[in-house]
C-alpha cells in the first residue's frame, strides 16, 4: 500500500509532538533541553540522565482510572467572594504521640499532604508503622519497599495492634488510588514516593518527572477526598529530600527526621507548615521496641556524673520553641606532628574555628598549635548560636585543665571582636536552668532589658566580654 509523503510526515509529526525528552539531575531535580556535563542547580558533574515523558492523555482522563462520579462531587469549583467563604475550624487526628502533634501543629489536618525526610535507616518507616498502629482510625499502610511479612514482623516488635490497618504492597499510582477510593481510609501513608510510578510517564520509578507526577496526583486524591496523605521521600547526599523542588512545594508540611543512627536520639523537625509553626520538633529515643517520645530531652542530655571535669560546660539551649540544657565538651591538646587537627561533632566546623580565632586574638591563647576536639552530647547537631559561650568555656577549660562547675550553664553569643552578645528566648533558658537546679547561669550583659531576676532562684551573672568570662570563672 502505497501513502502520499506528505501524510506520512504529518503523521510523524503527530508521533514526535507525544513524546517529549528532556534530561533531569538526578541530584536536584534541574531540567535542561539538552544534556549538560555540569548542572547549573547544584554544580554537580554527570548527573543528568534523558527522561522520556509520553503525554497520551488529558489530567481529566488520568482520574477517571481511580476516581468515579459517584464518590466525588460533579460541580466544578466556582470562583467565591472572599467574606462568603465560611471558615470552620480545621478537623484534626489527634493521634498518640505527642511529640508528632507538637510538630504537626496540634493533629493532623484532613486532606493534607505531609513529606517526611531523612537519612536510610534513621526510623522513617518505623515512626509511620508505629503511627498507624497506635491511632484509632482506618489506615491505609502502601509499601514499594517491604513485603506484607517484612511489615507485619515489624509491626509485631513495635507490639501495637491496630485491626483496621491495612497493608497494600504496590508501586502502581492508579491501582493504588482505586484501592484508596473503595477501602475510604483516615490516613493513608506512602512508603516510598520514590518507588512509586505512574502509569501515564514512560520512565523509571524515582526518576524527576515520575516523582513529581505521582506526587501531583496523591495531592488531587488528598484534597478531593479529604483523606490526609504521609509521604516518605528519599535524601541526596547532601542532606536534602531528594527529586525536584516541586515535590516540596506541592505538599502542605514537609519534616526533617535527623539524628545519628550510633546514637538513640532522633529530633523530627518542621520546614514547612501551612497549618502550624515551624519552630516546634519533636525529640524520640530509638529502642528495641520503637521509638519512645521524649518529653524531657534535657535531663538525657546531660551528664549524670557530680564529678567535675575539665573541658565541660552546659548550655542552654533553645530546639525550635523547646528550651534544652546540653552538654558540651572540648579537647585541647598539643599537635603531635605539627599540623594542629580541627574536629566537631554535632557542631558547624566553620563557627569552631571562628571561636579559636577569637579566642587567639581576643585573649590570647595559642591555640594555633593545638589540637581541638569538640563534641556535642547526646549526638544531636546544634545551630542555635547561643551555645557559643559555652563553648568557649569548655575550650578554655581544657587548655587550662580547670573545671567548670556543673551547676553553672551558659547562654550567649560570642561575636568577632571578643563581645557576648544577647540572644532571643532568655527567659525561657533560664527557666529551664532554674526547673534543672542549676546555681548560676552566666548570658550577656545586653539580655538584661526587661529582665527580672528576683523571679527565679538561680544566680544570673552578666558578662560582655571575653576577658570577663576568663576572670570571673578561671582566675
Amino acid at each position: 500500500m502505497n501513502y502520499n509523503p506528505s501524510y506520512l510526515k504529518f503523521h510523524k509529526k503527530i508521533l514526535l509532538a507525544k513524546i517529549k525528552k528532556i534530561f533531569a539531575c538526578t541530584n536536584c531535580g534541574n531540567t535542561s533541553p539538552k544534556w549538560v556535563g555540569k548542572c547549573p542547580g547544584c554544580n554537580e558533574w554527570n548527573t543528568y540522565q534523558e527522561e522520556v515523558i509520553t503525554k497520551e492523555t488529558s489530567q481529566e482522563q488520568r482520574n477517571k482510572t481511580w476516581k468515579q462520579s459517584n464518590g466525588f462531587a460533579s460541580n466544578s469549583p466556582k470562583p467565591i467572594s472572599l467574606p462568603k467563604i465560611k471558615a470552620g475550624n480545621t478537623e484534626r487526628l489527634i493521634t498518640p504521640d505527642n511529640e508528632l502533634n507538637r510538630v504537626l501543629g496540634g493533629g493532623i489536618v484532613g486532606g493534607s499532604l505531609v513529606l517526611i525526610g531523612g537519612q536510610p535507616g534513621i526510623g522513617k518507616s518505623t515512626l509511620l508503622l508505629q503511627i498507624a498502629l497506635g491511632v484509632k482510625a482506618k489506615i491505609l499502610y502502601v509499601s514499594g519497599e517491604e513485603s506484607e511479612e517484612q511489615i507485619k514482623m515489624r509491626a509485631d516488635r513495635l507490639g501495637d495492634a491496630n485491626s483496621d490497618c491495612y497493608i497494600l504492597t504496590e508501586t502502581n499510582t492508579s491501582k493504588i488510588l482505586t484501592h484508596a477510593q473503595k477501602l475510604e481510609p483516615d490516613l493513608m501513608v506512602i512508603d516510598s514516593i520514590q518507588t512509586l510510578s505512574s502509569p501515564h510517564i514512560d520512565s523509571t520509578p524515582g526518576s524527576v518527572s515520575q516523582v513529581r507526577d505521582c506526587a501531583g496526583e496523591l495531592q488531587r486524591f488528598a484534597k478531593e477526598t479529604g483523606i490526609p496523605v504521609f509521604i516518605i521521600g528519599h535524601i541526596n547526599k547532601e542532606g536534602s529530600i531528594a527529586g525536584p523542588k516541586l515535590l516540596e512545594h506541592i505538599v502542605d508540611t514537609v519534616l526533617q527526621f535527623e539524628g545519628d543512627r550510633n546514637y538513640t536520639y532522633r529530633i523530627l523537625r518542621t520546614i514547612k507548615n501551612r497549618f502550624g509553626s515551624t519552630d516546634e520538633l519533636g525529640i524520640y529515643e530509638m529502642q528495641a521496641n520503637g521509638l519512645r517520645e521524649v518529653s524531657n530531652p534535657s535531663e538525657l542530655l546531660l551528664s549524670q556524673t557530680e564529678e567535675d571535669l575539665s573541658g565541660s560546660s552546659v548550655a542552654a539551649t533553645m530546639e525550635g520553641m523547646r528550651p534544652m540544657l546540653i552538654e558540651t565538651q572540648a579537647l585541647v591538646s598539643t599537635a603531635v606532628y605539627g599540623t594542629p587537627q580541627r574536629s566537631a561533632t554535632g557542631f558547624d566546623l566553620r563557627r569552631l574555628s571562628m571561636l579559636l580565632a577569637v579566642l587567639e586574638k581576643r585573649c590570647g591563647f595559642p591555640l594555633g598549635q593545638n589540637d581541638v576536639f569538640l563534641n556535642i552530647a547526646g549526638g544531636i547537631k546544634v545551630d542555635d548560636p547561643a551555645i557559643d559561650l559555652a563553648i568557649v568555656s569548655a575550650l578554655i577549660s581544657s587548655l587550662l585543665d580547670v573545671s567548670v562547675p556543673h551547676q553553672i550553664c551558659f547562654a550567649g553569643e560570642v561575636g568577632l571582636s571578643g563581645e557576648i552578645r544577647s540572644v532571643n528566648r532568655i527567659e525561657q533558658r533560664i527557666q529551664e536552668a532554674d526547673r534543672l537546679g542549676f546555681k548560676e547561669i552566666f548570658i550577656s550583659k545586653y539580655n538584661t532589658k526587661g529582665l527580672d531576676p528576683s523571679r527565679y532562684k538561680i544566680k544570673i551573672k552578666t558578662v560582655g566580654k571575653m576577658e570577663e568570662l576568663y576572670r570571673t570563672l578561671f582566675e
